[in-house]
Protein backbone atom coordinates (compact mmCIF):
# COMPACT_ATOMS: atom_id res chain seq x y z
CA UNK A 1 0.00 0.00 0.00
CA UNK A 2 1.22 2.97 -0.91
CA UNK A 3 0.60 7.05 0.49
CA UNK A 4 -0.93 7.32 -3.12
CA UNK A 5 -4.07 4.84 -2.64
CA UNK A 6 -4.78 5.62 1.28
CA UNK A 7 -8.05 3.84 1.87
CA UNK A 8 -10.42 5.22 4.31
CA UNK A 9 -9.92 3.74 8.30
CA UNK A 10 -13.03 2.28 10.32
CA UNK A 11 -13.62 3.65 13.32
CA UNK A 12 -11.54 0.70 15.53
CA UNK A 13 -8.67 1.27 13.06
CA UNK A 14 -8.48 4.71 13.65
CA UNK A 15 -8.90 4.43 17.50
CA UNK A 16 -5.87 2.37 17.98
CA UNK A 17 -3.65 4.70 15.55
CA UNK A 18 -4.82 7.35 18.29
CA UNK A 19 -4.97 5.18 21.70
CA UNK A 20 -1.28 6.21 22.47
CA UNK A 21 -2.04 9.41 22.97
CA UNK A 22 -4.64 8.91 25.66
CA UNK A 23 -0.74 7.69 27.40
CA UNK A 24 0.62 10.74 26.31
CA UNK A 25 -1.92 12.99 27.74
CA UNK A 26 -2.05 11.36 30.98
CA UNK A 27 1.49 12.15 31.36
CA UNK A 28 0.34 15.97 30.71
CA UNK A 29 -2.16 16.37 32.42
CA UNK A 30 -0.40 15.05 35.34
CA UNK A 31 2.39 17.43 35.18
CA UNK A 32 -0.30 20.53 34.00
CA UNK A 33 -2.09 20.24 37.52
CA UNK A 34 0.39 19.14 39.76
CA UNK A 35 3.55 21.05 39.09
CA UNK A 36 3.00 24.38 40.10
CA UNK A 37 1.26 22.81 43.51
CA UNK A 38 4.66 20.37 43.52
CA UNK A 39 6.83 23.26 43.44
CA UNK A 40 4.93 25.49 46.41
CA UNK A 41 5.28 22.50 48.27
CA UNK A 42 9.05 23.10 48.01
CA UNK A 43 8.99 26.31 48.84
CA UNK A 44 8.71 28.44 45.03
CA UNK A 45 6.90 32.02 45.35
CA UNK A 46 3.96 32.86 42.68
CA UNK A 47 6.30 35.26 40.72
CA UNK A 48 8.96 32.46 40.49
CA UNK A 49 6.28 29.88 38.62
CA UNK A 50 6.92 30.91 35.31
CA UNK A 51 10.47 30.77 35.04
CA UNK A 52 10.18 26.33 36.61
CA UNK A 53 7.57 26.04 33.47
CA UNK A 54 10.02 27.26 30.93
CA UNK A 55 10.98 23.69 30.47
CA UNK A 56 7.45 22.97 28.30
CA UNK A 57 7.70 25.85 25.93
CA UNK A 58 11.28 25.43 25.52
CA UNK A 59 11.80 21.76 24.64
CA UNK A 60 8.56 21.62 22.75
CA UNK A 61 10.35 24.53 20.28
CA UNK A 62 13.73 22.53 20.66
CA UNK A 63 12.46 18.77 20.30
CA UNK A 64 9.51 19.32 17.92
CA UNK A 65 10.76 20.29 14.55
CA UNK A 66 13.62 18.25 14.76
CA UNK A 67 12.12 15.28 15.86
CA UNK A 68 10.07 16.07 12.63
CA UNK A 69 12.60 16.31 10.13
CA UNK A 70 14.18 12.95 11.49
CA UNK A 71 10.77 10.78 11.21
CA UNK A 72 9.77 12.29 7.73
CA UNK A 73 12.91 10.67 6.66
CA UNK A 74 12.54 7.83 9.48
CA UNK A 75 11.88 3.97 7.66
CA UNK A 76 12.43 1.06 9.87
CA UNK A 77 11.13 -2.37 10.95
CA UNK A 78 8.57 0.03 13.26
CA UNK A 79 7.88 2.05 10.11
CA UNK A 80 8.19 6.26 10.04
CA UNK A 81 6.80 7.59 13.17
CA UNK A 82 6.46 4.59 15.77
CA UNK A 83 10.27 4.47 16.68
CA UNK A 84 9.77 8.01 18.35
CA UNK A 85 6.39 6.46 20.12
CA UNK A 86 8.38 4.10 21.93
CA UNK A 87 11.42 6.10 22.62
CA UNK A 88 9.76 9.23 24.25
CA UNK A 89 7.18 6.75 25.76
CA UNK A 90 9.69 5.31 28.06
CA UNK A 91 11.99 8.27 28.64
CA UNK A 92 8.58 10.18 29.76
CA UNK A 93 7.59 7.34 32.04
CA UNK A 94 10.69 7.19 33.70
CA UNK A 95 10.52 10.67 34.48
CA UNK A 96 7.06 10.58 35.56
CA UNK A 97 8.16 7.67 38.14
CA UNK A 98 10.87 10.05 39.31
CA UNK A 99 9.08 13.09 39.88
CA UNK A 100 7.28 12.77 43.19
CA UNK A 101 10.75 11.74 44.80
CA UNK A 102 11.95 15.52 44.13
CA UNK A 103 13.55 16.82 47.15
CA UNK A 104 14.02 19.96 46.05
CA UNK A 105 12.80 22.74 43.39
CA UNK A 106 15.97 22.30 41.26
CA UNK A 107 15.65 17.94 41.23
CA UNK A 108 11.26 18.82 40.30
CA UNK A 109 12.73 21.59 37.59
CA UNK A 110 14.69 19.12 35.70
CA UNK A 111 12.67 16.40 35.84
CA UNK A 112 10.33 18.51 33.76
CA UNK A 113 12.69 19.33 31.25
CA UNK A 114 13.17 15.36 30.63
CA UNK A 115 9.27 14.73 30.83
CA UNK A 116 8.42 17.70 28.14
CA UNK A 117 11.37 16.54 25.96
CA UNK A 118 10.48 13.09 26.42
CA UNK A 119 6.53 13.79 25.90
CA UNK A 120 7.66 15.69 22.36
CA UNK A 121 9.48 12.83 21.31
CA UNK A 122 6.05 11.12 21.14
CA UNK A 123 3.24 13.92 20.57
CA UNK A 124 4.65 15.08 17.26
CA UNK A 125 5.11 12.15 15.09
CA UNK A 126 1.59 11.70 16.17
CA UNK A 127 0.08 14.74 14.89
CA UNK A 128 1.58 13.29 11.40
CA UNK A 129 0.81 10.09 11.89
CA UNK A 130 -2.51 11.38 11.36
CA UNK A 131 -1.91 12.33 7.60
CA UNK A 132 0.02 9.54 6.86
CA UNK A 133 -2.50 7.15 7.44
CA UNK A 134 -5.49 8.83 6.80
CA UNK A 135 -6.92 10.37 3.59
CA UNK A 136 -7.45 13.96 3.42
CA UNK A 137 -11.28 13.84 3.84
CA UNK A 138 -10.72 11.98 7.32
CA UNK A 139 -8.22 14.39 8.82
CA UNK A 140 -10.62 16.00 10.69
CA UNK A 141 -12.11 12.65 11.55
CA UNK A 142 -8.14 11.99 12.93
CA UNK A 143 -7.54 15.21 14.56
CA UNK A 144 -11.05 15.05 16.44
CA UNK A 145 -9.79 11.12 17.72
CA UNK A 146 -6.80 12.74 18.96
CA UNK A 147 -8.95 14.92 20.75
CA UNK A 148 -11.35 12.20 21.91
CA UNK A 149 -8.25 10.40 23.16
CA UNK A 150 -6.80 13.44 24.90
CA UNK A 151 -10.49 14.24 27.04
CA UNK A 152 -10.46 10.69 28.23
CA UNK A 153 -6.14 10.50 29.59
CA UNK A 154 -7.08 14.31 30.87
CA UNK A 155 -9.99 13.38 32.70
CA UNK A 156 -8.81 10.69 34.93
CA UNK A 157 -5.00 12.07 34.98
CA UNK A 158 -6.84 15.43 36.56
CA UNK A 159 -8.68 13.78 38.90
CA UNK A 160 -6.45 10.88 40.21
CA UNK A 161 -5.16 12.94 43.02
CA UNK A 162 -8.61 13.14 44.30
CA UNK A 163 -9.55 9.97 43.64
CA UNK A 164 -6.27 8.41 45.46
CA UNK A 165 -7.35 10.62 48.37
CA UNK A 166 -11.33 10.27 48.39
CA UNK A 167 -11.81 6.60 46.88
CA UNK A 168 -8.55 4.66 47.82
CA UNK A 169 -8.05 6.32 51.05
CA UNK A 170 -4.31 7.98 50.20
CA UNK A 171 -3.57 10.34 53.00
CA UNK A 172 -0.40 12.01 54.37
CA UNK A 173 0.29 11.83 58.18
CA UNK A 174 0.01 14.92 60.63
CA UNK A 175 2.48 17.29 60.05
CA UNK A 176 3.34 15.63 56.99
CA UNK A 177 5.33 18.54 54.39
CA UNK A 178 6.39 18.24 51.00
CA UNK A 179 4.51 17.12 47.94
CA UNK A 180 1.32 14.83 49.05
CA UNK A 181 1.42 11.14 49.30
CA UNK A 182 -2.33 11.17 46.62
CA UNK A 183 0.23 13.16 44.26
CA UNK A 184 3.12 11.07 44.87
CA UNK A 185 0.90 7.68 43.85
CA UNK A 186 -0.74 9.76 40.68
CA UNK A 187 2.40 9.65 39.31
CA UNK A 188 3.37 6.40 39.65
CA UNK A 189 0.30 5.22 37.99
CA UNK A 190 0.54 7.61 35.14
CA UNK A 191 4.18 6.47 34.05
CA UNK A 192 2.33 3.06 34.02
CA UNK A 193 -0.06 3.90 31.72
CA UNK A 194 1.41 6.50 29.47
CA UNK A 195 3.92 3.71 28.46
CA UNK A 196 0.71 1.13 27.91
CA UNK A 197 -0.95 3.57 25.75
CA UNK A 198 1.72 4.04 23.34
CA UNK A 199 2.73 0.31 23.03
CA UNK A 200 -1.01 -0.35 22.25
CA UNK A 201 -0.29 2.14 19.08
CA UNK A 202 3.07 0.77 18.30
CA UNK A 203 1.42 -3.02 18.07
CA UNK A 204 -1.69 -2.22 16.39
CA UNK A 205 -1.22 0.04 13.70
CA UNK A 206 0.75 -0.74 10.67
CA UNK A 207 1.96 1.98 8.80
CA UNK A 208 2.29 2.47 5.19
CA UNK A 209 6.02 2.24 3.32
CA UNK A 210 6.66 5.30 1.37
CA UNK A 211 4.90 5.71 -2.17
CA UNK A 212 8.46 5.90 -4.03
CA UNK A 213 11.19 4.14 -1.99
CA UNK A 214 14.14 4.60 -4.12
CA UNK A 215 13.06 8.84 -4.09
CA UNK A 216 12.45 8.44 -0.09
CA UNK A 217 16.19 6.60 0.49
CA UNK A 218 17.48 9.22 -1.70
CA UNK A 219 16.00 12.02 0.98
CA UNK A 220 17.47 9.52 3.81
CA UNK A 221 21.01 9.88 2.22
CA UNK A 222 20.91 13.60 2.07
CA UNK A 223 19.96 14.13 6.00
CA UNK A 224 22.08 15.79 7.79
CA UNK A 225 22.43 18.45 10.36
CA UNK A 226 23.14 21.36 8.10
CA UNK A 227 20.24 19.97 5.96
CA UNK A 228 18.02 19.77 8.64
CA UNK A 229 18.28 23.67 9.55
CA UNK A 230 18.48 24.50 5.88
CA UNK A 231 14.99 22.51 5.56
CA UNK A 232 13.25 24.22 8.49
CA UNK A 233 14.39 27.84 8.17
CA UNK A 234 13.32 27.60 4.64
CA UNK A 235 10.28 26.31 4.83
CA UNK A 236 9.14 28.65 7.73
CA UNK A 237 9.83 31.12 4.94
CA UNK A 238 8.07 29.51 2.95
CA UNK A 239 5.10 28.47 5.05
CA UNK A 240 1.42 28.15 3.26
CA UNK A 241 -0.50 31.29 3.69
CA UNK A 242 -3.16 28.94 6.02
CA UNK A 243 -0.63 28.35 8.00
CA UNK A 244 0.94 31.73 8.81
CA UNK A 245 -3.02 32.65 9.55
CA UNK A 246 -3.62 29.75 12.07
CA UNK A 247 0.03 30.18 13.35
CA UNK A 248 -1.37 34.07 14.61
CA UNK A 249 -4.44 32.26 16.27
CA UNK A 250 -2.13 29.69 18.07
CA UNK A 251 0.14 32.67 19.62
CA UNK A 252 -2.29 34.11 21.19
CA UNK A 253 -4.47 30.85 22.46
CA UNK A 254 -1.56 29.59 24.13
CA UNK A 255 -0.43 32.48 26.59
CA UNK A 256 -3.88 31.87 27.86
CA UNK A 257 -3.58 28.06 28.55
CA UNK A 258 -0.49 28.37 29.88
CA UNK A 259 -1.24 31.35 32.24
CA UNK A 260 -4.47 28.81 33.28
CA UNK A 261 -1.77 25.99 34.27
CA UNK A 262 0.53 28.00 35.88
CA UNK A 263 -1.92 29.64 38.40
CA UNK A 264 -5.23 27.73 39.13
CA UNK A 265 -4.30 25.14 41.13
CA UNK A 266 -2.49 27.26 43.58
CA UNK A 267 -5.14 29.96 43.19
CA UNK A 268 -8.35 27.62 44.10
CA UNK A 269 -6.49 26.22 47.07
CA UNK A 270 -5.32 29.66 48.59
CA UNK A 271 -7.61 32.63 47.21
CA UNK A 272 -10.87 30.00 46.93
CA UNK A 273 -9.95 27.70 49.76
CA UNK A 274 -8.27 30.38 51.37
CA UNK A 275 -5.72 27.65 52.74
CA UNK A 276 -1.42 28.01 52.87
CA UNK A 277 0.76 25.61 51.19
CA UNK A 278 2.16 22.69 53.24
CA UNK A 279 -1.22 22.41 55.11
CA UNK A 280 -4.02 19.99 55.05
CA UNK A 281 -6.60 22.43 53.42
CA UNK A 282 -4.15 23.56 50.63
CA UNK A 283 -4.10 19.84 49.32
CA UNK A 284 -7.29 19.65 49.56
CA UNK A 285 -8.17 22.57 47.59
CA UNK A 286 -5.16 21.48 44.94
CA UNK A 287 -7.35 17.97 44.95
CA UNK A 288 -10.35 19.60 43.94
CA UNK A 289 -8.67 21.80 41.43
CA UNK A 290 -7.29 18.63 40.03
CA UNK A 291 -11.24 17.19 40.05
CA UNK A 292 -12.39 20.35 38.31
CA UNK A 293 -9.68 20.36 35.68
CA UNK A 294 -10.86 16.06 35.15
CA UNK A 295 -14.38 18.06 34.71
CA UNK A 296 -13.27 20.23 32.04
CA UNK A 297 -11.39 17.60 30.10
CA UNK A 298 -14.76 15.34 30.38
CA UNK A 299 -16.31 18.26 28.77
CA UNK A 300 -13.73 18.10 26.27
CA UNK A 301 -14.08 14.26 26.09
CA UNK A 302 -17.97 14.54 24.96
CA UNK A 303 -17.81 17.57 23.28
CA UNK A 304 -15.07 15.88 20.46
CA UNK A 305 -18.47 13.68 19.55
CA UNK A 306 -19.99 16.91 18.49
CA UNK A 307 -17.49 19.04 17.30
CA UNK A 308 -16.78 17.32 13.76
CA UNK A 309 -20.48 18.04 12.76
CA UNK A 310 -20.69 21.26 14.10
CA UNK A 311 -17.60 22.42 12.27
CA UNK A 312 -19.32 20.89 9.07
CA UNK A 313 -22.11 22.99 9.42
CA UNK A 314 -20.53 26.12 10.79
CA UNK A 315 -16.64 26.19 9.11
CA UNK A 316 -13.84 25.36 10.94
CA UNK A 317 -13.04 29.22 11.23
CA UNK A 318 -16.48 30.10 13.40
CA UNK A 319 -16.18 27.13 15.37
CA UNK A 320 -13.18 27.73 16.65
CA UNK A 321 -14.39 31.09 17.10
CA UNK A 322 -17.42 30.10 19.56
CA UNK A 323 -15.40 27.33 21.42
CA UNK A 324 -12.55 29.92 22.26
CA UNK A 325 -14.91 32.59 23.86
CA UNK A 326 -16.40 30.18 25.73
CA UNK A 327 -13.22 29.22 27.29
CA UNK A 328 -12.44 32.98 27.61
CA UNK A 329 -15.68 33.45 29.26
CA UNK A 330 -14.69 30.27 31.23
CA UNK A 331 -11.64 32.01 33.04
CA UNK A 332 -13.00 35.84 33.18
CA UNK A 333 -15.42 33.84 35.97
CA UNK A 334 -13.12 32.64 38.36
CA UNK A 335 -12.62 36.49 39.22
CA UNK A 336 -16.08 36.67 41.14
CA UNK A 337 -16.05 32.86 42.37
CA UNK A 338 -16.57 32.28 46.00
CA UNK A 339 -17.89 29.30 46.06
CA UNK A 340 -16.09 26.28 44.67
CA UNK A 341 -18.39 24.26 43.26
CA UNK A 342 -19.16 27.05 40.61
CA UNK A 343 -15.70 26.17 39.03
CA UNK A 344 -17.12 23.18 36.80
CA UNK A 345 -19.15 25.88 35.14
CA UNK A 346 -16.07 27.84 34.40
CA UNK A 347 -14.52 24.89 33.41
CA UNK A 348 -17.06 23.67 31.25
CA UNK A 349 -16.45 26.68 28.68
CA UNK A 350 -12.56 25.76 29.40
CA UNK A 351 -13.67 22.00 28.18
CA UNK A 352 -15.34 23.33 25.20
CA UNK A 353 -12.31 25.57 24.07
CA UNK A 354 -9.52 22.72 24.65
CA UNK A 355 -11.16 20.26 22.52
CA UNK A 356 -11.38 22.86 19.88
CA UNK A 357 -7.90 23.81 20.17
CA UNK A 358 -6.81 20.07 20.18
CA UNK A 359 -8.24 19.75 16.46
CA UNK A 360 -9.63 23.31 14.80
CA UNK A 361 -6.15 24.49 13.84
CA UNK A 362 -4.68 21.51 12.88
CA UNK A 363 -8.19 20.72 10.55
CA UNK A 364 -7.75 24.14 8.95
CA UNK A 365 -4.21 23.95 7.55
CA UNK A 366 -3.64 20.50 7.23
CA UNK A 367 -4.62 20.50 3.56
CA UNK A 368 -2.19 22.68 2.33
CA UNK A 369 0.69 21.56 3.37
CA UNK A 370 3.39 19.20 1.09
CA UNK A 371 2.82 15.59 1.63
CA UNK A 372 6.55 15.01 1.76
CA UNK A 373 7.26 17.62 5.16
CA UNK A 374 4.14 17.10 7.11
CA UNK A 375 6.36 16.23 10.00
CA UNK A 376 8.45 19.51 10.28
CA UNK A 377 5.49 21.55 9.31
CA UNK A 378 3.81 20.13 12.45
CA UNK A 379 6.99 20.75 14.31
CA UNK A 380 7.35 24.41 13.08
CA UNK A 381 3.92 24.96 13.65
CA UNK A 382 4.28 24.22 17.35
CA UNK A 383 6.48 27.21 17.31
CA UNK A 384 4.00 28.98 17.01
CA UNK A 385 2.72 26.89 20.74
CA UNK A 386 5.85 27.64 22.75
CA UNK A 387 7.08 30.90 21.29
CA UNK A 388 4.57 33.21 23.49
CA UNK A 389 5.14 30.69 25.87
CA UNK A 390 8.26 31.35 25.89
CA UNK A 391 7.90 35.01 26.37
CA UNK A 392 5.75 34.41 29.01
CA UNK A 393 7.29 31.84 31.03
CA UNK A 394 10.61 34.97 30.96
CA UNK A 395 8.62 37.94 31.59
CA UNK A 396 5.01 37.19 33.39
CA UNK A 397 7.26 36.79 36.55
CA UNK A 398 7.90 40.80 36.33
CA UNK A 399 4.31 41.17 35.25
CA UNK A 400 2.84 39.36 37.94
CA UNK A 401 5.14 40.98 40.85
CA UNK A 402 5.13 44.29 39.96
CA UNK A 403 1.94 44.90 37.63
CA UNK A 404 -0.84 42.61 39.13
CA UNK A 405 0.62 42.07 42.53
CA UNK A 406 0.71 38.16 42.73
CA UNK A 407 -2.95 38.29 42.09
CA UNK A 408 -3.09 34.34 40.52
CA UNK A 409 -6.70 34.68 40.11
CA UNK A 410 -6.30 37.65 37.74
CA UNK A 411 -3.36 36.31 36.16
CA UNK A 412 -6.14 33.78 34.33
CA UNK A 413 -8.19 36.02 34.03
CA UNK A 414 -5.72 37.88 31.78
CA UNK A 415 -5.18 34.63 30.24
CA UNK A 416 -9.03 34.23 29.31
CA UNK A 417 -8.43 37.98 27.42
CA UNK A 418 -5.88 36.42 25.09
CA UNK A 419 -8.02 33.01 24.35
CA UNK A 420 -10.84 35.90 23.65
CA UNK A 421 -8.47 37.79 21.23
CA UNK A 422 -7.12 34.37 19.41
CA UNK A 423 -10.87 33.85 18.61
CA UNK A 424 -11.77 36.65 16.73
CA UNK A 425 -8.41 36.12 14.42
CA UNK A 426 -9.35 32.25 13.90
CA UNK A 427 -12.47 34.19 11.63
CA UNK A 428 -9.82 35.63 9.45
CA UNK A 429 -8.24 32.65 8.85
CA UNK A 430 -9.03 31.21 5.00
CA UNK A 431 -9.58 27.86 4.06
CA UNK A 432 -7.35 26.11 2.05
CA UNK A 433 -9.43 26.72 -1.15
CA UNK A 434 -9.69 29.79 -0.80
CA UNK A 435 -6.15 30.77 -0.77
Amino acid sequence: MTTTTKPKLNFWQIWNMSFGFLGIQFGWSLQMANMSPIYKSLGAEADSIPMLWLAAPMTGLLVQPIIGYWSDRTWTPLGRRRPYFLVGALLASMALFFMPQSSTLWMAAGLLWILDASINISMEPFRAFVVDMLPEEQHSRGFTFQSFMIGVGSVVASALPWMMSNWFHVSDPEGYTGIPTSVEYSFYAGAVVLLLAVLYTVFTTKPYPPANMEEFKALQAKASIRDMFQEIFGSIRHMPKVMRQVALVQFFTWPGLFLMWFYYSPAVAEDIFHAAPNTAAYSEGVEFAGLTLSYYNLITFLFAFGIGSLAVKLGNQLTHFLCLTAGALGLFSLSWIENPNMLFVSMTGVGIAWASILSMPYAMFAGSLPKDKVGMYMGIFNFFIVLPEIIAALGFGWIMQHVLGNDQILAVALGGALMLLAGFLALRVESPKES
